[in-house]
């Protein structure tokens, strides 16, 4: 287990969370499933209490630590892709599986989990500043997924 973990509290289903992000993004793995040495508020012996998981070479935990706490948007996974087609890819298995959209690149998947699926394209526009930055920003602005061809003609596009 690494030094310095994120632990994302989930309900009850955090294994499947875990086996949903390994299975969707590259270099992710599901670890240790520790069960329960004993009854809990919300649980029981034996039930997943805790789940070692890696999210795109992230170090994570799922604590299974009952309905207590809700997620919201002031954590979140951001995803950098490379093109359409892989901002595409991870987009669609998140709001595909029970989901859902927001804007400007965000989505929740089904345990209300917020992610930003974020192309590079549009990154490297925002650190250029200036009026590139500002026409990238304003199409990205008018966007529910982000659309790398018109972020791109939006950087190309005289000021």
């Amino acid at each position: 287990m690494a030094k310095n973990t994120i632990c994302v509290w989930f309900d009850k289903d955090a294994e499947e969370a875990a086996h949903f992000y390994a299975k969707t993004f590259p270099d992710s793995a599901v670890g240790a499933v520790i069960r329960a040495p004993g009854d809990y508020p919300d649980g029981k012996q034996g039930d997943v209490l805790v789940v070692e998981f890696t999210v795109a070479g992230v170090s994570c935990i799922g604590l299974n630590g009952g309905p207590m706490f809700k997620h919201n948007e002031s954590f979140s996974f951001q995803i950098s892709t490379e093109n359409q087609e892989e901002t595409d890819r991870y987009w669609d298995a998140i709001v595909g599986n029970g989901g859902q959209e927001s804007d400007c690149g965000w989505c929740k998947d089904k345990w209300g989990i917020s992610w930003q699926i974020t192309p590079r394209v549009l990154m490297e526009a925002m650190r250029a500043g200036g009026s590139e930055a500002k026409r990238a920003f304003d199409a990205m602005m008018t966007m529910k997924k982000i659309d790398v061809a018109v972020i791109e003609a939006a950087r190309a596009a005289d000021g």
